[in-house]
């Protein structure tokens, strides 16, 4: 039997911090949300961020609750100490972001020394310590427990200027960061700008680079580079109606889902467009939680890798998955990829949100005479082509953007793109065809009749004289063979005369077909029953030029 007097107790070994996470924890924008995400649970109104890049240097300064000597030991150097156990919420009625309270870890991770100075009240005096990180590698080296490695003293004489003014708080300084401040102060703006939306919970919480605040303006250079808008499920957000608007956005439609996530996704005119920070990163459509960034880019979960995709970003906001269950890996940079939760945002996405924007997204971008999805099987691949090479030749009648006839002539040229769609594939049709049927005649050796040979001598006369009114003497056709003059019903009359298949009917079908063909060829716009009626025509010819061609 155990004797009573033996008291036994658990001693955890400094070495733990690494296996937690001091080292799990690399990108400079986490160790970034979790010292923000601190200072939001902390119930502040104001976090500063200063960067000294030359100094190679951070500090974070909040006017949260702050801490006593006793919050600083009990709570903050607590590794595992979560405010949720004391509600689920903030005194401000705010949503705890810290879950594990192992995200203290993060600060450890980011530079060689992490200094903490911190106060409840401006009656208190200043807290706090600093964690040399070479200092703890011996402790880990030498295994010591964490009452055998004492914090170092702070040197208070360098945070006097940030005490200015600081009645409480937190004060949290890195210096000598480990892979050093890479982005330029601008970049670092629209990061912040960009992926920590907590003013969206609450409208008080300001997050200054500097004295001067991170404001959506920070994103000007994506939104000014934005067409089209999905909002998803009514999502209220002051970067779609302040700075989502025309004329720089062209269209923009609702998405309804059967879940309660909401967002929205966008698309830019080029893909470079979302490279605002450096050439390696780009802007995707992203997963926040609460108002904090938790999974980036989610359609590399679903990607069909069709090319719309490419063009896009956003973000889908979904609370709901911070509940009982910790679902978020943990280095706080993603959720667990088979969260049934998730799992099933990722399938709605997908059937329900995606699906709906690639066809829009399809038809937007022909609509304003840019490429679209070319596997987008919405319109048949000739009616495609067609509308591309219009958009392509009406770019050199774009008027500049200061010029005052510049919204009439692009509605004028947006007016002729659904008949040009029709006419430029119809004279595709009209060029093969007939220069198809001059390369048979000529293999067959069939001659001309006396009604083709007048037929041709008009046209010669007519080019003749033409030439001679302009005073052009160069030589305007490739080719000045007689079979060059002659349309669809003179080649076809030709054919049917001396060709042994003699149910072809092939001029039958090019006399109904002459009067549009050549009122395609004389750019005019033609009636619906006139484009039914060619079409039909046209298939018919075809098939019957199929047929002779496979003649021997």
């Amino acid at each position: 039997m155990i004797e009573a007097k033996n008291q036994f107790t658990f001693e955890i070994s400094l070495s733990v911090l690494n296996h937690l996470g001091r080292n799990l924890y690399r990108s400079f924008m986490t160790v970034l949300g979790e010292a923000i995400s601190n200072s939001w649970d902390a119930d502040a109104n104001n976090v500063w961020i200063y960067i000294d890049r030359e100094r190679n240097s951070l500090i974070i300064k909040d006017d949260g609750d702050g801490m006593d000597a006793k919050d600083f030991q009990n709570k903050f150097l607590r590794i595992g100490y979560s405010k949720r156990r004391e509600g689920s919420r903030s005194i401000k009625k705010r949503p705890y972001i810290g879950r594990k309270g192992i995200g203290k870890i993060a600060l450890l991770s980011f530079a060689k020394k992490v200094s903490i100075l911190t106060r409840k009240s401006p009656e208190d005096e200043y807290v706090g310590g600093v964690i040399d990180n070479s200092g703890l590698d011996d402790a880990i080296k030498n295994d010591l427990t964490p009452d055998r490695y004492p914090l170092d003293r702070i040197d208070e004489s360098f945070f006097r200027q940030y005490q200015k003014g600081h009645d409480h708080g937190t004060i949290i300084y890195f210096e000598d960061i480990t892979e050093g401040v890479k982005n330029s102060v601008d970049q670092i703006r629209k990061v912040m700008a960009l992926y920590f939306r907590f003013s969206l919970m609450d409208d008080s919480f300001k997050i200054y680079e500097g004295d001067q605040p991170i404001t959506l303006d920070d994103l000007d250079d994506l939104s000014k580079s934005t067409q089209f808008l999905w909002n998803i499920n009514d999502f209220d957000d002051p970067y779609i109606s302040q700075n989502l608007v025309p004329p720089t956005l062209k269209e923009q439609a609702p998405v309804t889902t059967s879940s309660i996530f909401r967002g929205f996704i966008a698309s830019v005119r080029k893909p470079r467009d979302l490279k605002i920070f450096t050439t390696e990163e780009k802007v995707g459509v992203d997963l926040f939680v609460n108002g904090r960034l938790r999974e980036r880019d989610l359609l590399r979960h679903i990607s069909t890798a069709r090319v719309y995709e490419s063009y896009l970003y956003g973000q889908i906001h979904f609370d709901e998955l911070d509940d009982e269950i910790d679902r978020f890996t943990s280095n706080r940079e993603g959720i667990v990829a088979d969260d049934p939760k998730f799992k099933e945002l990722l399938r709605i996405l997908q059937n329900e949100v995606m699906r709906h924007i690639a066809d829009q997204w399809d038809e937007w971008r022909i609509k304003h005479r840019q490429t679209g999805d070319g596997e987008n099987q919405r319109l048949a691949i000739r009616a495609r082509r067609s509308r591309e090479l219009y958009n392509a030749v009406s770019e050199d009648y774009s008027l500049p953007e200061e010029s005052t006839q510049k919204g009439k002539v692009d509605n004028w040229v947006d007016e002729l793109a659904e008949d040009a769609e029709f006419n430029f594939s119809s004279y595709a049709d009209c060029f093969i065809s007939e220069n198809l049927i001059r390369k048979y005649i000529e293999d067959k050796k069939i001659i001309l009749s006396p009604e083709a040979e007048k037929e041709r001598d008009k046209w010669r006369n007519r080019e003749s004289e033409s030439k001679n009114r302009a005073n052009v003497s160069i030589n305007i056709r490739r080719s000045s063979s007689d079979l060059s003059y002659l349309s669809m019903d003179d080649l076809a009359n030709l054919v049917d005369r001396v060709d042994p298949v003699k149910d072809a009917g092939l001029s039958r079908d090019a006399t109904a077909y002459k009067p549009m063909r050549d009122a395609v060829a004389h750019t005019a716009l033609l009636t619906d029953l006139a484009k039914q009626k060619l079409t039909t025509v046209y298939e018919n010819i075809r098939a019957r030029v199929q047929k002779l061609l496979s003649t021997p």
